[in-house]
């Protein structure tokens, strides 16, 4: 393993996994290990750590977006890791590699295709969701909460169909429906129709969000993307904090 590959598997080993202690019992370091350990020390000169010692992690590492989240494999020792890669100019590059992976996933939408929800002018966010996804009905009623309290967003919907066995046919029937937008949140908040609406256009829109979603690999509802950023699942602290971002922008400069 090359320096470099050494010095990023050892701030990925103290990220992640508990350390090996190193008290008298414990094994020596090696040569390889004392000048890595030199090199965190000197690199990371705020990194505070306690421990210090060879991680499991073997053989070169490689980067991987999975779901629109970055992670890395070892092939040589089979581990998975779910982390953070910072430069020694402090940048975050695992960051900025799934900021630049969202901003190509977001060419495959087409705006005009969206089920708009919402008043014209506020906030844009693009919504993948399913009528039978729990965590999505709790988002619909973040939403709601939000309009009352005068913090509308613009949301552009898209279906996800794979996951729950109905969600194909109730998104058919909101599409289908006179009035989408109020279908929307009468099946969001628990309606159960005693018939699913069905027509050509919604069954083709359907279709197309299935299409949208492979080429977007989402894998879960909800999942939203807010501000050009991807949020999995309902992460309220999140769309809270980008609610108030947008309301001070909209404030007039004093």
């Amino acid at each position: 393993m090359s320096r470099s590959a050494k010095l990023i598997a050892a701030v990925l080993f103290c990220a992640t996994a508990p350390a090996y202690a190193q008290d008298s019992g414990a094994e020596p370091l090696t040569a390889a290990a004392e000048e890595a350990q030199r090199q965190l020390h000197q690199t990371f000169t705020n990194l505070t750590f306690e421990n210090f010692g060879r991680a499991p992690v073997k053989g070169p590492i490689y980067q991987a977006i999975a779901g629109g989240r970055v992670i890395y494999y070892a092939p040589e020792s089979q581990h998975l890791l779910f982390a953070a890669i910072y430069d020694k100019n402090g940048v975050n590059l695992t960051a900025l590699a799934q900021d630049a992976s969202v901003r190509k996933r977001l060419g495959a939408i087409d705006p005009a295709d969206a089920l708009v929800i919402g008043p014209v002018g506020a906030p844009k966010v693009i919504e993948f969701t399913d009528p039978d996804c729990p965590y999505c009905q709790a988002l619909e009623r973040f939403w709601l909460a939000k309009e009352a309290e005068s913090k509308p967003v613009q949301r552009l919907v898209y279906f996800v169909s794979g996951i729950h066995p109905q969600a194909a046919a109730k998104a058919e029937h909101i599409l289908c429906s006179p009035d989408p937008q109020a279908t929307f949140k009468a099946v969001y908040a628990g309606a159960q129709p005693t018939a699913l609406l069905k027509c050509r256009a919604g069954a083709e829109k359907v279709a197309r969000d299935a299409e949208t979603v492979r080429k977007m690999g989402v894998s879960g509802t909800p999942t939203l993307f807010v501000d050009g950023k991807l949020v999995s699942g309902f992460q309220q602290a999140e769309l809270e904090a980008f609610l108030e971002t947008q309301n001070r922008k909209s404030q007039p400069s004093p």
